[in-house]
């Protein structure tokens, strides 16, 4: 007789409440400025207000929403000012992987970029909106990983909701075949072990990122050239 098998305690309500709001915070379906009900959510999950508020709270206290007693949950929307921020982080970041790539030597570069040629996010037509925004950012972490300082890697991960939720709101679905492009493009100039101009076209891929959500790219995202 076959030992009975355990099903997997159900994760608490509260976190499952976080969880679904924070997936849609990430992917768009709860836009900037969209007011969140605790009913709404209560009853798409099926459960109780009382986790809903928990998650709520939750997330009020990451930065993703404000909360209005008796009315609900007010996505906050994203400035100016922090989205520029981010993209500036990534560009330090992901230019110090390409730096320490070339410092490898010719070899490392062409094997990473052959691995980044093939990555989804270069010909990502079959995936969903959702999907694009998740390959999108495995391919740049893929980058910064590649350098092997952990360090690098660990402050490029912390930014992982903050980068789904800006690539989220730069209207991802309408430039899906630029954004596949530019990143060809990059893995294209990794491979080639020309890291100069790989800085470029992710300088570049970045400030058209800045202005999908209309914001200028400032003085440092601004020397992006073509390429």
């Amino acid at each position: 007789m076959s030992p009975a098998t355990t099903a997997a305690p159900e994760a608490p309500a509260a976190d499952r409440a976080y969880r679904h709001v924070k997936t849609g915070l990430l992917d768009g379906s709860f836009p900037d400025g969209h007011l969140l009900s605790e009913g709404e959510i209560a009853g798409a999950l099926r459960m109780s207000r009382t986790p809903v508020r928990e998650a709520f709270l939750r997330l009020q206290t990451e930065g993703f929403l404000k909360l209005y007693p008796k009315r609900g949950a007010l996505v906050v929307p994203v400035t100016p000012t922090e989205a520029r921020a981010l993209v500036e982080a990534r560009l330090a970041l992901e230019s110090f992987a390409i730096d320490k790539l070339a410092a490898l030597g010719t070899e490392t570069m062409t094997e990473v970029g052959e691995e980044l040629i093939k990555h989804p996010a270069c010909d990502a037509g079959g995936l969903t909106d959702a999907e694009l925004h998740e390959v999108d950012r495995a391919f740049h972490a893929r980058l910064v990983a590649a350098s092997g300082n952990p360090v690098v890697d660990d402050l490029y991960n912390a930014l992982r909701d903050r980068q789904m939720r800006i690539t989220a709101t730069a209207r991802t679905h309408t430039r899906r075949a630029r954004i596949t492009h530019q990143h060809a493009l990059l893995a294209e100039a990794v491979r080639d072990g020309n890291a100069e101009l790989a800085k470029s076209r992710l300088r570049a891929h970045l400030l058209d990122t800045v202005r999908a959500l209309d914001v200028s790219g400032g003085p440092l995202l601004e020397q992006a050239g073509e390429s």
